[in-house]
């Protein structure tokens, strides 16, 4: 992707839009190159279809520990790398969590009718708390539902439906989504659109290079673990050297090898071609070449993205009226199902 071509705005852009979607990452850890092919790639391909919203989900972040000066600067450093992926701050509302009280008022709301069972059962609270429930913060057991609270304030354009993008660690939260927005309709009337998920045509799994199994996490503190969108050419050939790989010796996409699977959905992702010609490009070739070649498949595919962030990052002004501009977009669009929701419930 060159610059140019983030640049670009498609000609039916004054075309209404025809749904609604929702998204966002927390700013921990580095976004890496699963993140922007399995998420943000699809973004970009859905924000001029769609009225699309995308979050940076700072008040998730503090569920944990964090560095406050290091949770500020990711968060700008997530902005701008969604502008830098092609999310076009002219099309896309970007905003910042926290910049919108709404979505806290909703979230205690929400609290107030959430069966503690329902939490209790959410897989992801037994995982980041590491088995450890009693030091482990409320935030962190509740956040579910402040992720709810996220999903459900955007979904105030009936008939236009909302969508929100889900992958297979997700799906859980979306369902909570709809079963409090259900819950909510049930105890005081239909004023929660049901969000529905988005399963997007094209997108890629992409799994840890050390350890082909695991998805490729921000969070994961290996530096052999991930492709990281900000790495350096040196270091994305180290990495990619280090990538594990399984027995055999031909080059084939079978999931029974995941360690060369996943350098080959990598491969395919970027590169754009067939499983067959991959798989003929590679025919009599051996390990080391694939692993050569992705790694200057990835420098190259990187290096726009790359600059386009440095540019972005060189003029905070620019980062900060884009935020300052999806926050007051975002503030006008969530009211009007918090207003909802507070006269349902008595409180106007």
């Amino acid at each position: 992707m060159s610059v140019s071509e983030l640049e670009k705005v498609p000609a039916n852009l004054s075309q209404a839009p025809k749904s609604r979607v929702l998204s966002g990452i927390m700013p921990t850890g580095d976004l890496h190159i699963g993140n922007y092919i399995g998420a943000i790639k699809n973004w970009v391909a859905m924000q001029y279809e769609h009225d699309s919203f995308f979050c940076i989900v700072n008040m998730h972040a503090i569920t944990t520990p964090q560095d406050p000066k290091e949770l500020y600067e990711k968060t700008r450093e997530v902005a701008a790398l969604y502008i830098a992926c092609g999310v076009d701050p002219k099309v896309s509302t970007i905003f910042v969590q926290s910049h919108v009280p709404a979505h806290t008022e909703l979230c205690w709301i929400l609290n107030c009718i959430a069966p503690m069972g329902w939490l209790e059962r959410m897989t992801q609270f037994k995982e980041k708390s590491k088995g450890d429930r009693e030091r482990s913060s409320v935030g962190l057991f509740d956040y579910p539902v402040l992720q709810a609270a996220d999903i459900l304030l955007y979904g105030n354009v009936p008939p236009v439906p909302l969508y929100v993008p889900v992958g297979e660690d997700q799906k859980q939260h979306l369902e909570l989504a709809r079963d409090l927005a259900e819950r909510f309709n049930r105890l005081f009337g239909d004023t929660l659109a049901i969000p529905e998920p988005y399963i997007p045509k094209y997108g890629a799994r992409v799994m840890g290079l050390d350890d082909p199994t695991k998805k490729m996490s921000k969070s994961e503190k290996s530096r052999y673990h991930a492709i990281r969108l900000l790495d350096s050419p040196d270091d994305i050939r180290k990495k990619i050297a280090r990538a594990v790989t399984d027995p055999g010796r031909d080059i084939k996409f079978d999931p029974e090898r995941p360690g060369l699977y996943n350098l080959l959905t990598i491969y395919q992702a970027v590169t754009g071609q067939s499983e067959e010609e991959i798989e003929a490009h590679f025919e009599g070739k051996g390990y080391a070449d694939l692993k050569r070649e992705l790694a200057e498949r990835l420098v190259e595919y990187l290096a726009p993205l790359q600059e386009r962030y440095r540019d972005i990052r060189q003029d905070p002004s620019y980062l900060e009226n884009v935020l300052a501009q999806g926050a007051e977009r975002a503030r006008e669009t969530s009211a009007v199902v918090l207003n909802a929701v507070k006269k349902a419930v008595g409180l106007e």
